[in-house]
C-alpha cells in the first residue's frame, strides 16, 4: 500500500505556475464511508479509501470510546482533512509577493482521490482564504472552490508544546457565515512516516473542475517534518458546508511547520 503513495514528487515540476509556502499547518482527518465522498465528487473521480492498519496517536487512542478508534472498523474508509494553516504566495521562480497581499490565513476541506487513470491526488470541497484577491483569481483561473473568509492565526512555538489556534468565517460567496475554530498543542516529532501518514500527506498532484472539466496540476515539494497533535478545541461548521455529515468519529490530528510547494501547469485529467 505505501507503494501507492510514495514519499517523493512523482512528477518533476520543470515549469511552475505557482510558487507558495504553506507554513504551520494543522491536519484534522475524519474517516467517512466511500458513498458519502463520492455522491459529492465530479464525474470521472473516485474517491481513494484506505485499505490497512491506522495508528492513532497515544492521546486519540485514550480518549476515543465506542470503538470509534479501532483500526479495523476504520479499513476501506475514505478520509477527510480540515486543514487550516498560513498561506505565504511567490512568483513562480521563488520571488514573495508583498505580504500586504501575498500572506494570508486559509483553511482547507479536502479529501482524497483517483482520476481517471488512476492517478492519486487531492480533491477540495472548499478553500477558506483571508485575502479576495487571490479567493477570485484561484476561482477563475484554477476551478477551485476558494471562499473569502474573515480569519486569524493564534502562533504557537514550533516545537513539542507549542499551541496553534485558528479561526475562520465565511464572507462570501454563500454560504456566508460558515465557521472554523481550532486549536490544537504541538506533540513530538515522527521520525519514520507510516504508510497511513503517506496517504494523508504524500499527495502529488490536485483536481479541480473548470468548465465542465476535470483538471489536474502535479504538486512539488520536500518531505513533511510531521509531529503529532492534540486536539484541544474544535467548533467547525466548514465540513457540513461542503455537504459532508457531521464526523463521529475521533480525528487523527498532526501538526507540521509546513513546506516550500511548486505548483505545475493544470492539465486534462
Amino acid at each position: 500500500m505505501s507503494n501507492d503513495y510514495p514519499p517523493t514528487p512523482t512528477e518533476q515540476v520543470r515549469r511552475e505556475v505557482m510558487r507558495m509556502w504553506w507554513e504551520d499547518l494543522t491536519f484534522i482527518h475524519y474517516p467517512y464511508e466511500p458513498e458519502q465522498v463520492q455522491r459529492l465528487l465530479p464525474e470521472g473521480l473516485t474517491a481513494d479509501a484506505w485499505h490497512g492498519e491506522t495508528p492513532l496517536s497515544s492521546e486519540a487512542s485514550s480518549e476515543t470510546t465506542g470503538g470509534a478508534g479501532n483500526t479495523s472498523e476504520r479499513d476501506g474508509a475514505v478520509w477527510v482533512g480540515l486543514v487550516p494553516f498560513r498561506m505565504r504566495v511567490g512568483f513562480p521562480g521563488g520571488r514573495a509577493m508583498p505580504a500586504r497581499i501575498g500572506v494570508f490565513p486559509e483553511t482547507n476541506v479536502r479529501t482524497y482521490v483517483r482520476g481517471p487513470d488512476g492517478t492519486p491526488g487531492v480533491y477540495f470541497f472548499s478553500l477558506e482564504a483571508g485575502a479576495l484577491p487571490a479567493t477570485a483569481s484561484a476561482r477563475i483561473a484554477y476551478g477551485l472552490p476558494y471562499f473569502w473568509a474573515d480569519m486569524s492565526i493564534e502562533d504557537g512555538e514550533r516545537a513539542p508544546g507549542g499551541e496553534w489556534a485558528y479561526r475562520s468565517t465565511r464572507r462570501w460567496p454563500k454560504p456566508k457565515g460558515a465557521m472554523h475554530r481550532s486549536r490544537a498543542v504541538v506533540g513530538d516529532e515522527i521520525a519514520e512516516h507510516s504508510a497511513f501518514e503517506h496517504y494523508l500527506t504524500a499527495r502529488w498532484g490536485l483536481f479541480s473542475q473548470l468548465a465542465g472539466r476535470n483538471l489536474y496540476a502535479p504538486v512539488d515539494h520536500p518531505r513533511w517534518d510531521l509531529y503529532d497533535a492534540e486536539l484541544i478545541d474544535l467548533d467547525d461548521e466548514l465540513i457540513t458546508a461542503a455537504g459532508l455529515p457531521k464526523p463521529t468519529a475521533e480525528p487523527v490530528v498532526h501538526w507540521t511547520p509546513g513546506v516550500e510547494v511548486r505548483i505545475g501547469r493544470p492539465r486534462r485529467a
